[in-house]
C-alpha cells in the first residue's frame, strides 16, 4: 500500500495541530510539513519545545513526515522565496535549510526537501550554479544524517530531472542527496510521460509529492482537474520499490482544506485500486491457457 501523505501549506488557515488532526483523521499516514511563521517558525522562541510537541503529536498520531522549506514570505517578507541559494544573501537560506535538517531530525523526518530558486537576473548562469553546488555542499554538511531531497521546480535554474542529475554529479554523487519528485511537474515540464519519470528516477527518490498538472502550466492542480493518468503512476511507484511517502501538494486550496484532503483521498486509493485491479487482470491474462482442443464447429 502506498503511504499517503497531506502537505501542510494546504492548510495555511489552520493552526498546525488541528491541520495533523484533520490529516490524521482523514486516514492520511503522513505529513509534509512545510516550516512557515504560522507553522513551526524555525526562528520563533522556544523552537526546542516547540518541535518536541510536534513530535509527540506526530507520534500519537502515527504520522510519517517529511519536512518542506518553501514558505513563501518566512526569510523576506517583500520578496517571495527569497534569499535562494543563487542570491548574494544566500547564507540566510543556507542557515535555514540547516535549521530544517536540524528540526527533521528531531522529528524523525524521512526527508528535508528543497529547491534551487530563480536566476536572478543580474547574476550569470554560471556563478548561479556555482553558487547552487556550493549552498548544496553546505546544506549537506549540516544535513545530521537526514536524506535531502533536491525537488526540481519549474522556472528555476534546476527545473527538470535531467538538472537534478547534473547537480548530483558535480556535488560527487553524495548518498545523502535524493530526489524530490513532484508528479504534477513531470507533466508540466519533461518531456518523458509521467509513470516513465518515476520508473527511471526510482532509485533516487526520497520524497514524492502528488498532484494534477497540465502540460506546460506550472498550476497545482485538484486530482481529475488536469492531464495525468494516476493509476499506471501509483503502479510505477509500487514498482520502483519507493516506500516512503506520496504527500499531495495543493498549496492555493487552503480556503478549502479539510474538504479538498478528504476528495484527495479518496481519489488516490481509487486510483491505486485501479492500478492493483490493472496489474491482477494482467496476471489472470498471462496464466489463462486457451483452449485447443475443441476445435472450431
Amino acid at each position: 500500500m502506498i503511504r499517503f501523505g497531506y502537505g501542510t501549506n494546504g492548510f495555511a488557515n489552520h493552526r498546525l495541530p488541528d491541520a495533523l488532526d484533520i490529516i490524521a483523521d482523514l486516514g492520511y499516514t503522513g505529513v509534509a510539513l512545510t516550516l512557515d511563521h504560522h507553522h513551526l517558525d524555525p526562528y520563533a522562541d522556544g523552537l526546542a519545545s516547540r518541535v518536541a510537541k510536534v513530535a509527540d503529536r506526530l507520534r500519537t498520531l502515527g504520522l510519517g513526515v517529511v519536512i518542506e522549506t518553501g514558505a513563501r514570505y518566512l526569510l523576506d517578507p517583500r520578496r517571495k522565496h527569497a534569499p535562494t541559494l543563487l542570491d548574494d544573501d544566500r547564507g540566510h537560506r543556507v542557515d535555514f535549510l540547516s535549521r530544517a535538517a536540524a528540526i527533521g531530525a528531531d522529528l524523525g523526518a524521512e526527508a528535508v526537501s528543497f529547491w534551487s530558486g530563480v536566476r536572478p537576473e543580474h547574476v550569470p548562469p554560471g556563478l548561479a550554479w556555482d553558487r547552487l553546488v556550493e549552498g548544496c555542499a553546505r546544506v549537506l554538511e549540516a544535513a545530521r544524517g537526514v536524506p535531502l531531497g533536491f525537488e526540481p521546480e519549474p522556472g528555476m535554474l534546476v527545473d527538470t530531472i535531467a538538472g537534478w542529475h547534473a547537480l548530483r554529479r558535480a556535488l560527487g554523487a553524495p548518498d545523502g542527496f535524493g530526489l524530490t519528485l513532484d508528479i504534477g511537474h513531470c507533466r508540466c515540464n519533461e518531456p518523458d510521460p509521467v509513470p516513465d519519470c518515476v520508473t527511471a528516477v526510482g532509485p533516487y527518490l526520497v520524497n514524492v509529492q502528488i498532484d494534477d498538472m497540465r502540460r506546460g502550466t506550472h498550476e497545482h492542480l485538484e486530482f481529475g482537474e488536469g492531464e495525468i493518468d494516476f493509476p499506471p503512476v501509483l503502479r510505477a511507484l509500487a514498482d520502483s520499490g519507493y516506500r516512503g511517502l506520496v504527500a499531495v501538494e495543493l498549496p492555493r486550496h487552503s480556503h478549502a482544506a479539510p474538504d479538498v484532503a478528504a476528495r484527495s483521498l479518496a481519489f488516490l486509493r481509487q486510483a491505486e485500486r485501479d492500478a492493483i485491479q490493472a496489474v491482477q487482470g494482467e496476471h489472470d491474462a498471462a496464466q489463462a491457457v486457451p483452449d485447443v482442443e475443441g476445435g472450431s464447429s
